[in-house]
C-alpha cells in the first residue's frame, strides 16, 4: 500500500464519519475492506491531526463548533483574503495561521492547483477538506490552546522546521507601527517558527487594528514583507509601516458593508 492510498483512504474514512456521525471499527474495516487493526491505526492518525475524535469502538466528527465556529467574516476581512490570495501561485506551499481573516482565504482558493497548505488550525483545515478541489493538507499537530482555538507548543515547532514554504499568511491582534504585530496571546513560540521557515510573511489585518497597543509584541517588523489591510489606513500609519521596509497593500471596502 503505498503513502498516497492510504492518505486517500483516511479522506474517505473521514467523509464517511462526517456524513454518517458516530461510526464503529467494525462497519469501517468492512465498508473499506481493510483489517480492524489499520482502521484503528487510520482513526488514531485522524484524531491525531485534529480531524475527528475517536470513542471506544469507533470515532465521531468534530463538534460543530470546532469545525466552523459560526464566525461572521466582515467584509474588510473577504477582502483582505482576496488580495492575499492573488498573490498565490499555483503549486505553492503556504502556511495558513488560525484567525478569522486568514480563514477567509480559504473559500478563495477553490481550484487552484498543486497547493500544499500547512496549518495549526482546525477550522482552517476542515474549510480546505470541504473544498472541490482539496490542497495537499499538512497539520502541525501540538498542543490545543483554547484561547487562540489553534495547536501550539514545541512539538508543532518541531513539525514546521521540517518543512520550508513560500508564504506565510497570519493575523494580528494589534498592530505596534513603531514594532511589528502584537497579540493577546502569550505563546509567541509557533508564530516565530512559521515565519522563520517562509520565504514571504504576510500579515492581515483591518485598519481599526493598526495602531492598537497591546503587550506581546509577536513578529517585529523585520520578520514582515508584506502587510494587507484596507483602505481607512491614514496615510501617516502607511509611511510608518513602509519606513520599516515593509510593503503595504490597501483594498477597497464599502463602508456602509463594514459597519454592519
Amino acid at each position: 500500500m503505498t503513502k498516497r492510498n492510504t492518505a486517500q483512504r483516511r479522506h474517505a474514512i473521514l467523509a464517511f464519519v462526517n456524513a454518517e456521525g458516530e461510526t464503529s471499527v467494525e462497519s469501517l474495516a468492512h465498508r473499506f475492506d481493510f483489517s480492524e487493526v489499520t482502521i484503528r491505526k487510520d482513526l488514531a492518525t485522524l484524531e491525531k491531526s485534529g480531524l475527528l475524535l475517536r470513542r471506544h469502538g469507533g470515532a465521531v466528527p468534530l463538534p460543530v463548533e470546532l469545525l466552523d465556529g459560526a464566525v461572521n467574516i466582515s467584509p474588510a476581512k473577504r477582502a483582505i483574503a482576496r488580495a492575499a490570495v492573488e498573490r498565490l501561485r499555483e503549486h505553492n506551499r503556504i502556511i495558513v495561521d488560525s484567525g478569522t481573516t486568514t480563514s477567509a482565504m480559504i473559500p478563495e482558493l477553490d481550484g487552484m492547483t498543486g497547493l500544499v497548505v500547512m496549518t495549526n488550525s482546525l477550522a482552517v483545515a476542515n474549510a480546505l477538506h470541504a473544498l472541490e478541489r482539496e490542497p495537499m493538507l499538512l497539520m502541525t499537530g501540538g498542543t490545543w490552546d483554547p484561547h487562540s482555538e489553534s495547536f501550539q507548543g514545541q512539538v508543532a515547532e518541531q513539525v514546521l522546521r521540517h518543512y520550508d514554504f513560500d508564504q506565510l499568511f497570519i493575523g494580528a491582534d494589534g498592530i505596534d507601527l513603531e514594532r511589528g504585530t502584537t497579540t493577546f496571546n502569550e505563546l509567541l513560540g509557533l508564530s516565530r517558527v512559521m515565519a522563520e521557515v517562509a520565504r514571504e510573511v504576510v500579515v492581515l489585518v483591518e485598519a481599526d487594528k493598526i495602531g492598537r497597543r497591546i503587550p506581546n509584541l509577536e513578529l517585529p517588523w523585520g520578520c514582515i514583507d508584506t502587510l494587507i489591510t484596507d483602505h481607512r489606513l491614514d496615510p501617516a500609519g502607511r509611511r510608518t509601516i513602509e519606513a520599516h521596509d515593509v510593503e503595504v497593500v490597501t483594498v477597497m471596502v464599502d463602508d456602509a458593508e463594514s459597519r454592519r
